[in-house]
């Protein structure tokens, strides 16, 4: 951990190690994600699985928004939202001082991708496509594994940010 906190040294060095860790994280996410939403869109239709009874289930759904269901039939925004972040954050990995900083926002640029992959081959217009989620949890909205990339990244700047002291420049 404590080299986590110090890997300022060779700045160079640490451009590209960052680089390293986001194509593969970001190609794993993605992969992971697009692999999962083929199966669940050609097993789960009309067929949901009970994994611990009412508490988890496999579940096919069609999302046109963003998380929750939130702002449906703006797929168009979303997709370019989607685009913008993916781009910023691929800009700004380098300046990150920590493998955990690069990790999160990894994350979330995996998960970023993998949704507007979807929007962008699951419907006939620009970026109008549906997000395939088919992981419910209890009360919780149907998701997917680019929404738990996402949301695993969100949650580990938060933490980051709170707990975790920064060095003084």
């Amino acid at each position: 951990m404590q080299d986590d906190l110090t890997e300022r040294a060779a700045p160079s060095r640490n451009v590209g190690r960052a680089h390293r860790i986001f194509v593969i994280i970001v190609a794993a996410v993605v992969g992971l994600d697009q692999v999962t939403k083929v199966w669940a869109a050609r097993r789960l239709p009309g067929d949901p699985i009970r994994l611990l009874g009412s508490w988890l289930e496999l579940e096919y759904a069609e999302n046109t928004g963003a998380a929750f269901s939130m702002l449906q039939g703006r797929g168009a925004f979303l997709g370019v939202a989607a685009v913008a972040a993916v781009m910023i954050i691929a800009a700004a990995v380098t300046r990150l001082d920590r493998t955990s900083e690069v990790v999160a926002v990894s994350l979330i640029a995996g998960g970023a991708i993998g949704n507007l992959l979807d929007r962008m081959t699951r419907g006939e217009g620009f970026l109008d496509g549906f997000v395939v989620d088919f992981v419910r949890l209890w009360w919780i909205p149907n998701f997917n594994v680019a929404d738990s990339a996402i949301t695993i990244g969100a949650a580990t700047m938060v933490a980051l940010a709170l707990f975790v002291p920064q060095e003084r420049t």
